[in-house]
């Protein structure tokens, strides 16, 4: 670029500049008269946000065409409940008169019936909250709008609403494993007694059932529903009270608020109860280990279900086809689930991420960053979880190509030198024989039963009535040590995770209906505090 251009060039920018710096004052001008209203005019702070940066901040509470969520809306509803019942809470101390309260709360449960129509499009410069707070001292003038931030800060109201706006997907997703884990042992019931070769290493190992593989899996799911239940523990405590950082000096009750929103308790610490997100990092982990799970039974199945292993079938509304290709039947959806149980491991990545660079104290870092990686975590994990439901539900084993590939496979081998062993000869030189026999197996084409004919010690093990063998099934069934496919084993295991599950799923039941009541609690005090002369 020659000097001439640069010059050029710089004075472009130079315009644009002067034109940006115009447009500001036009606009600042334009918004201070209407500043106070806004929540522009802070005291100190008398301009409006950046245009760019509002965008980028303030956007995720725009209506989503996609989804038909109004995230202005849903953050209004989430704000407006916890000012109802702080406002109850400051009546019934004293601390604000009733009858003011009794016309706040009026005002915005109209606001609330309306959907907050008449806050819609309304201009945000310092954020959702102090634009809504304007509005209501606009209308109801300071004597009575004002009092509605008494004792709290956005910092400890935020903290509230995340754990608000988490018990929605949270216990959908509570609902949606719990139901995972009952489809799991309902089909580990159903084909308990289907035999089929256990995998190491991608080779048949030893005989199991595909009931038991089922049980199996049940197992770990059970787990991890345990841990998101664990995990959400933090989103029951009541951070409301702790203000910026340090609590308050006005002497308000949270316990009483967290009774209205069906918290179990309050923060016993204000500096925690702002600055931590924890349960963010621990659904997220929760989720992860979860995603890995149904990441590797979808590989497994993956497996099972092509044309070269035929081990399971899938419904013919959980395939897809092929644009070009007629023949196919392609088991799509367990790419799907492989997908999306890995978002929540991102979002671990990213929120821990976000987190790690903040003090211990109230961050946006925190606060914001790190939260909003949570829903999309939450979200595949739970369309993983669903997508996996109907899968397990809707395959068929193929029973007869389980047995083959078991028998094929020489699955009973291990059986085999155990029985040898309890005879009295050292595991390693059964090892070996076992080993050799089924060398010969391969060799000439036949079962490893027939292949041990001829030997001393396996025939000395053959039962002489010329019965079956060495069969998997048998075998499968005599294994019931352990926690192996026996019969005995399986019907102990079922009943012990069914058992579990009722127990979990007991627990997220009682958080779901204490969130409901409480609301509906919440709802019965304002009314009778409105409605009382």
């Amino acid at each position: 670029m020659s000097a001439i251009d640069a010059i050029d060039a710089l004075g472009a920018i130079t315009r644009r500049a002067d034109t940006a710096v115009r447009d500001t004052a036009v606009r600042d001008g334009a918004v201070r008269d209407g500043a106070v209203r806004d929540g522009a005019d802070t005291g100190r702070l008398r301009t409006t946000l950046n245009g760019e940066a509002h965008r980028i901040v303030y956007d995720q509470y725009l209506p989503d065409s996609g989804s038909g969520r109004d995230g202005l809306v849903q953050e209004l509803r989430l704000i407006s409940e916890v000012d109802l019942a702080h406002l109850v809470m400051l009546a019934e101390r004293g601390i604000v008169d009733t009858g003011r309260v009794a016309v706040l709360l009026d005002t915005i449960l109209a606001l609330r019936a309306d959907d907050f129509a008449d806050l819609r499009g309304m201009p945000m410069p310092r954020g959702v909250y102090l634009a809504y707070e304007g509005r209501l001292v606009e209308r109801l003038g300071e004597r009575i709008g004002g009092v509605l931030h008494t004792g709290r800060s956005r910092n400890d109201l935020n903290a509230t609403t995340v754990r608000l706006k988490t018990r929605g997907p949270y216990g959908e997703l509570l609902a949606e494993v719990a139901e995972l884990a009952d489809i799991l042992l309902a089909a580990a019931d159903v084909y308990r007694d289907v035999t089929m070769p256990a995998y190491t290493h991608g080779q048949p190992a030893v005989p199991i059932t595909y009931g038991h593989y089922l049980t199996g899996v049940a197992t770990s799911v059970l787990r991890s529903l345990e841990a998101l239940l664990e995990a959400g523990r933090e989103i029951d405590v009541n951070p409301l009270g702790a203000g910026a950082v340090g609590g308050t000096s006005v002497r308000i009750d949270p316990h009483r608020t967290a009774e209205l929103l069906g918290f179990t308790g309050a923060a016993p610490n204000s500096v925690d109860a702002v600055a931590s997100r924890d349960f963010v990092l621990r659904l997220l982990a929760a989720c992860s280990t979860l995603g890995v799970t149904m990441a590797r039974v979808a590989r497994d199945l993956s497996t099972w279900t092509s044309e070269e292993s035929g081990l399971l079938r899938m419904a013919d509304d959980l395939v897809g086809s092929s644009s070009m290709m007629p023949q196919k039947r392609n088991p799509f959806l367990l790419e799907h689930i492989q997908g999306r149980s890995s978002a929540a491991l991102g979002s671990f990545v990213a929120a821990s991420t976000a987190m790690s660079t903040a003090g211990f104290t109230n961050a946006i870092a925190v606060g914001t960053e790190s939260v909003r990686h949570l829903w999309p975590g939450l979200a595949g994990t739970l369309d993983a979880v669903t997508l996996l439901r109907l899968v397990v539900a809707g395959a068929e084993p193929e029973r007869e190509r389980m047995e083959e590939r078991a028998v094929g496979g020489f699955t009973t081998a291990t059986y085999l030198a155990e029985s040898l062993v309890l005879d009295g000869m050292p595991f390693r030189k059964a090892h070996h024989l076992v080993g050799e026999t089924v060398l010969s197996a391969l060799g000439r084409g036949v079962s490893l039963a027939e292949a041990g004919r001829g030997r001393p010690e396996v025939d000395a093990l053959a039962p002489g009535d010329g019965s079956s063998w060495l069969d998997p099934a048998d075998v499968a069934a005599a294994c019931s040590y352990g926690g192996g496919p026996g019969a005995a084993s399986a019907e102990v295991a079922l009943r012990r995770l069914t058992a579990e599950l009722e127990r979990l799923q007991s627990e997220a039941t009682a958080r779901r209906t204490r969130w409901t009541r409480a609301a509906d609690r919440l709802t019965a005090t304002v009314r009778g505090m409105v409605e009382s002369p």
